[in-house]
């Protein structure tokens, strides 16, 4: 896949094209409205995945503001829980219902038909209603338990990087199903798509090293778990279904995430 498919090659119109990436991507895994102007091309939607780790540093400056105001009122666990709820609100729980399907379908599936049946239906069974409680209650007692400063950079951190994480299935995975709510972006991406969104993912994680709001070793170990459970969850999927499917990618973000909180904590504590 060639890195841009735009025929006007002139700087503006470059500039102005990934622009309008950033936008749709923005547009489809937001609630976020985005202006008129940037109108829409399905040819555009495959290139767009590359700012899925820009979109998670919007979703991660918006929790991050609703933390610093809700802790002038309220105590640290009420805050990160209203930041928590921002977050989720603002991505209309697009990750979190993926990761619950993905319990339900590889807790329930015997077979790889059967696992994409489960996945498929829009009830949510006792795999995934135990799983997605579970993982918001780690993640709100990971940052709760973290100090009040490292909230805010990690949230800065894990959003974009989590997110990498599920772009990572895209790159070097096929898509599972012939439809579905990722297939209009399920293409493999290139290396240059994919290596954009590493430079957009490593900004904020250099930035905050630099200004030395976290423990470099924190992220390090952060990072190192993190990848090691999303190539755990790759290696399943490719296993079971031998592919991912959106909600695999759901469940990719939403475990690298926690999981980066985890070896946060553990760096910092230790």
């Amino acid at each position: 896949m060639e890195l841009d498919t735009h025929p006007d090659t002139s700087v503006r119109a470059r500039c102005v094209y990934q622009l309008r990436l950033f936008f749709i991507a923005l547009q489809f895994f937001t609630r976020i409205p985005i202006p008129r102007w940037v109108g829409f091309d399905a040819k555009w939607l495959p290139h767009a995945a590359r700012y899925f780790p820009a979109v998670g540093i919007v979703v991660s400056i918006v929790s991050v503001l609703v933390y610093i105001l809700a802790s002038l009122l309220w105590t640290q666990s009420i805050a990160v829980l209203l930041s928590m709820i921002a977050g989720i609100y603002l991505t209309g729980a697009f990750h979190e219902d993926g990761f619950a399907d993905t319990c339900d379908g590889f807790g329930g599936g015997a077979s790889a038909e059967r696992v994409l049946d489960i996945m498929k239906d829009s009830r949510i069974g006792a795999y995934g209603a135990i799983g997605i409680g579970l993982l918001l209650a780690l993640k709100w007692t990971t940052l709760s338990s973290l100090p009040a400063s490292a909230i805010l950079a990690a949230l800065l951190i894990a959003h974009p990087f989590s997110r990498l994480t599920a772009l990572s299935l895209m790159w070097r995975m096929n898509y599972a199903k012939t439809h579905g709510k990722a297939q209009p972006i399920a293409q493999q991406m290139s290396n240059g798509e994919f290596a954009i969104a590493i430079v957009i993912t490593l900004l904020p994680m250099i930035a905050i090293c630099l200004t030395g709001l976290l423990p470099w070793h924190g992220i390090a170990i952060g990072v190192l778990l993190a990848l090691t459970a999303a190539l755990w969850m790759a290696r399943m999927f490719q296993r079971r279904i031998a592919g991912y499917t959106g909600d695999c990618l759901g469940a990719v973000q939403q475990v690298s995430e926690v999981v980066f909180y985890l070896g946060l904590l553990a760096g910092i504590a230790y």
